[in-house]
């Protein structure tokens, strides 16, 4: 072979590959655009390269939503959105129901401020042992010389008595990521844990040390703790979950640490309890006028994601996570949407959510086969009433076969990747 027919054939395998490249499922690479609704850490805003990623406050027909504690609710969601992020853990300011009939899946950053919180946590239980805060307040009032300031705390130290943490049990409501740090943390300060979580995961489970005692119950959790700490979300099922009822299972002169949220907590209740000494302490991390001013409160200003390294967490694993969802239509850490995660396998992918409804999978296949498209891997997983599926063909989709997807019965958003 010579050498000018060599070059020649070289060329056309360039050719070649030059014609293959449009459908190359990285190639070429869409522009997304993520509109963020508060200031997001600059580490977190870093994950999203700048040539596929246009990130600003105000953008028009944005493709996500990136947010910390804006107020989503207030807001008109454009048609545009695929899909919200929150850079924390709590979604209670997002529509998730709403957003969920719209095929539109919500992220949040579970155990990214896990530190955070757990250190606030055991602030709070020794602000709660030792009355800190109120002999703090005791002698930043003392008027006098010192002398006078020495004689008076002398007397009036009596009245901050508190009680040491080993020997002590600790209940733990909620074994996610914090609860099970918290109650971690508990054991090497020498208390006894008892956690209750009839939902804990696997993975929790495994790093949960064998040195918790479970619960039977929660009414069993409280009648056998000196200090209850509650890790849950707020839903109908945990609102007002410390009670009157609950507390006055408690022992007497026991503690409330409440850094999920507020309303999980009856305020009315802990401070009748607190008012006939069945409490001795509650510190929350939510104040309200009701609480913050009763002398036995320590309420603080919503403090327990507070440091920058819990910021720049929740950040870069929101943007990861929108990252990887908008790619690859890969779904991990939503509150509404199923975990799923698919290689990928093939030429084109299709991420589609549909009401999770008999003989949907069926219906896509059909509508692709009718388009003579192989499918070279699929995964489909299911929650509540929502189901996704992620499909990979060996062969590139026309946006024709994603209208007809959008036109089936029950599918609420259909998206080529």
């Amino acid at each position: 072979m010579t050498v000018k027919k060599r070059y020649f054939l070289s060329f056309l395998s360039f050719l070649s590959f030059l014609s293959f490249l449009p459908f190359l499922p990285f190639l070429p690479f869409p522009m997304y655009k993520i509109q963020t609704l508060n200031n997001i850490s600059l580490r977190g805003l870093e994950r999203l390269p700048r040539d596929r990623y246009e990130v600003a406050s105000e953008l028009v027909r944005p493709d996500a939503l990136l947010v910390r504690s804006a107020d989503v609710h207030a807001i008109e969601i454009p048609a545009s959105v695929l899909a919200v992020a929150r850079a924390g853990a709590g979604t209670n300011n997002i529509p998730v129901a709403k957003l969920s009939q719209r095929g539109i899946p919500v992220f949040n950053s579970p155990g990214a401020n896990a530190n955070a919180v757990k250190e606030l946590v055991l602030a709070g239980l020794f602000l709660a042992a030792r009355n800190i805060c109120q002999a703090w307040d005791y002698v930043r009032k003392l008027e006098g010389d010192d002398h006078a300031l020495e004689s008076a705390m002398e007397q009036g130290k009596k009245k901050f008595v508190g009680y040491e943490l080993p020997g002590r049990t600790l209940g733990v409501v909620g074994l996610g990521a914090i609860g099970v740090e918290v109650a971690n943390a508990a054991l090497h300060l020498g208390m006894k844990v008892m956690g209750y979580d009839p939902q804990i995961t696997v993975q929790r489970a495994w790093q949960l040390s064998s040195g918790v005692e479970q619960a039977l119950s929660l009414d069993d959790l409280f009648a056998r703790s000196d200090v209850v700490t509650v890790h849950v979300p707020l839903n109908d099922q945990t609102r007002g979950l410390v009670n009157a009822s609950r507390i006055s299972l408690m022992r007497k002169g026991s503690a409330v640490l409440n850094f999920a949220r507020g309303q999980i907590v009856d305020e009315a209740a802990v401070l009748a309890g607190l008012d006939s000494g069945q409490l001795s302490a509650y510190v929350c991390d939510f104040p309200t006028n009701a609480v913050r001013a009763h002398a036995r409160v320590v309420a603080l200003p919503h403090l327990g994601a507070s440091t920058g390294e819990a910021e720049e967490n929740c950040a870069i694993m929101a943007a990861d996570t929108l990252r990887e969802f908008l790619e690859n239509g890969n779904v991990r850490y939503s509150v509404n949407f199923p975990e799923a995660v698919l290689p990928r396998a093939g030429v084109s992918r299709l991420a589609i959510a549909n009401a999770n409804v008999p003989n949907m999978v069926g219906q896509i296949s059909t509508c692709l086969a009718e388009a003579r498209l192989n499918i070279a891997d699929l995964l489909n997983k299911s929650r509540g009433d929502i189901a996704y599926t992620l499909l990979d063909t060996d062969a590139p989709i026309g946006q024709e076969v994603v209208v007809k997807l959008r036109a089936i019965p029950g599918v609420l958003s259909a998206r080529l990747i």
